[in-house]
């Protein structure tokens, strides 16, 4: 009898706080962390597109995740950094930054430490949500970044910078 071994980065997510809540991203996806630095406003961008940073030569829009989820803008500290990753559009890898007031850890949830994302109580979409990462004594919102970070909102920050 022949078991497949799951890959154990599978079960791995990046965690980060912004405002009250704590986000995970897999850890696949997340690509680096940078300090928050200078951010680059872009006129016209929608609101929730903090601007771009220059990353290594590379322009890198950045996404502040209480705006977007209908909150008020990330204040930056300190602790604040920019958590850069990759999201899949039309079939292409996209860099993306995400505003984090603190990176937190990278937490191990196997398969059945994640529940289905509820359809209330937590503020986002559930379609931007690949489920609910549950600790010994919290909750863990597990983003789907292909969705939170779509094609529409990319386009929009396309034709901004136009």
């Amino acid at each position: 009898m022949t078991t497949t071994k799951t890959d154990p980065l599978q079960a791995q997510y990046l965690t980060f706080v912004v405002g009250e809540e704590e986000y995970g991203v897999r850890i696949l996806r997340a690509k680096e962390i940078i300090e928050y630095g200078v951010i680059t406003t872009i006129p016209n961008a929608p609101p929730f597109i903090r601007g771009v940073i220059n990353l290594r030569g590379s322009v890198v829009p950045v996404v502040d995740l209480a705006v977007k989820f209908g909150g008020a803008p990330c204040a930056p500290t300190r602790r604040s950094c920019v958590v850069v990753v990759e999201v899949e559009r039309d079939g292409q890898q996209t860099v993306m930054g995400i505003m984090a007031d603190r990176v937190t850890q990278v937490a191990e949830l196997p398969e059945d430490a994640i529940e289905p994302a509820p359809a209330f109580g937590t503020g986002v979409r559930t379609d931007w949500l690949l489920g609910l990462g549950r600790t010994d004594r919290r909750f863990i919102l597990l983003l789907n970044t292909d969705r939170v970070l779509t094609d529409l909102d990319i386009g929009q920050l396309e034709v901004a910078a136009a």
